[in-house]
């Protein structure tokens, strides 16, 4: 008899070996997703087998197809293959990472995961690393870190008086920042009000990007009250990065705590080739990145890193009287914000010592032509407009037809429906517009030809 792990990994593998073949696009509804499921909790358990093939016979019309080389849209890598296959074994090992003493192997690996990602990011190598379901909670923990540094200088313990009468603090951030880092702050307590929108550029060469004048004059307007700035490395729509090198001196010199939106951008200091696009980013403060992303983990996988140990784990440590804790490894729990969790950093291990730094580089070189050759492909046909060149592996296309009508919408649902490639929309200077991601590492040739001929009828049929 064929065991419940045997046949939930015959589908699994059923699933990633037909990703060439397969629909990049769910091909069901709803309504095909539920019909096999019961209406209401069965009055007797289910053999364990029969459990796994309902789920999977339901959720097969549901899959999104995002493994795939021709996925571009919402910024979503795929997963290598050790990656992959090493978040199954720590599914299958169910270690709670939380302490040395819990999981020792756990504790000791994900340090080792954090050293190798310090190296392969070229960030200072005395860093502290977290590893967080994804960016979100990378801007969270590394933000509580900040939190609590700028407070201490101002005298004030929010760990122990909260933000109740604290000393108000002061956002600086680049106006094309990912809505997650509003929600962090929601969720610190600190508040979209506290924000002060900087950048968006008077030509497209500063085009999302904050000028050094504009942070030195708003910095000012603080008048030394606690300081966060929060740059971008990798806008979502343009791939835009901040000037770090000049910014960052500007900003500590003021005393302001500097964290960095790298959930994929900051990836681009592992190129020797894009570096420069990002240089500098090594000075700053904290920095919040996604392993699912451009390291091509599986979800969910997130890293917040700051130079600010001390202030990390004042922002992020307990204790009770029945935990075990110290001794030569280090506690995951005292960097995260989670009590219980798996074994979140094997994959990106995994990825790491798979890819290796000749690897990494390759991988990010390569979505970021493949990026410019879909976009160039597709802004050559009839109907379509380039709207932003890609810079790195991020580009924006428009479409209209005869008579002049953004089609974007229409576009993409037809791309989509065609279940050749998949894309996503966004509202960019008031008008609807196609964005373009690459960060798989499956992507080759013959799928950005496959999707540029994709793209290519769905705009003839609509025009």
């Amino acid at each position: 008899m064929t065991s419940p792990l045997d046949l939930a990994i015959t589908h699994g593998r059923r699933f990633v070996a037909e990703q060439s073949s397969r629909s990049v696009a769910p091909t069901g509804s709803r309504a095909d997703i539920l019909a096999p499921m019961p209406a209401a909790l069965p009055a007797t358990g289910m053999d364990a087998g029969d459990v796994v093939n309902l789920i999977a016979r339901a959720a097969e019309p549901g899959l999104m197809g995002n493994l795939s080389g021709r996925f571009f849209a919402w910024v979503k890598g795929g997963a290598l293959p050790a990656a992959q296959a090493t978040d199954v074994m720590a599914t299958l090992w169910d270690q709670n990472a939380v302490l040395a003493a819990t999981s020792p192997a756990s504790a000791v690996l994900e340090e080792v995961a954090g050293r190798l990602l310090l190296d392969a990011l070229h960030l200072p190598e005395s860093c502290a690393t977290s590893f967080t379901t994804g960016c979100q909670m990378s801007h969270a923990t590394a933000l509580a870190a900040a939190r609590h540094h700028v407070l201490a200088r101002a005298g004030w313990d929010v760990e122990v008086d909260g933000l109740f009468g604290a000393p108000p603090i002061c956002v600086l951030a680049n106006a094309h920042r990912h809505s997650s880092v509003d929600r962090a702050l929601r969720l610190l307590g600190i508040g979209t009000a506290s924000i002060v929108p900087l950048g968006g550029g008077g030509n497209a060469a500063d085009l999302g990007k904050v000028a050094a004048d504009e942070l030195a004059a708003a910095l000012a307007a603080t008048q030394g009250a606690p300081t966060i700035v929060v740059l971008n490395a990798g806008d979502l729509n343009l791939g835009a990065c901040d000037d770090f090198a000049r910014l960052v001196p500007i900003a500590q010199a003021a005393g302001a705590w500097v964290h960095v939106d790298g959930a994929f951008g900051l990836w681009l200091n592992a190129s020797p080739r894009l570096a420069p696009l990002v240089a500098g980013i090594a000075l700053c403060d904290s920095w919040a990145t996604d392993g699912h992303k451009w390291l091509n983990t599986p979800y969910d996988c997130g890293m917040a890193i700051t130079r600010h140990g001390d202030a990390l784990k004042a922002s992020m440590r307990m204790t009770a009287s029945y935990l075990t804790t110290g001794g030569d490894t280090r506690d995951p729990m005292d960097y995260t914000p989670e009590w219980s969790r798996r074994a979140r950093a094997l994959p990106t291990l995994a990825a790491l010592l798979e890819l290796g730094r000749a690897g990494l580089a390759d991988l990010i070189e390569r979505c970021c032509d493949h990026a410019l050759a879909i976009h160039d492909g597709i802004a050559a046909l009839d109907g379509a407009s380039s709207i932003a060149r890609p810079i790195i592996n991020q580009g924006l296309i428009r479409f209209h037809d005869r008579a002049g009508t953004n089609i974007s919408d229409a576009v993409i649902a037809a791309i989509n429906a065609s279940g050749e490639a998949f894309f996503s929309g966004t509202l960019w200077q008031g008008a609807r517009t196609m964005r373009i991601s690459v960060c798989n590492w499956q992507t080759n040739a013959d799928d950005v030809r496959r999707t540029v001929a994709a793209a290519a009828a769905a705009l003839a049929a609509l025009r």
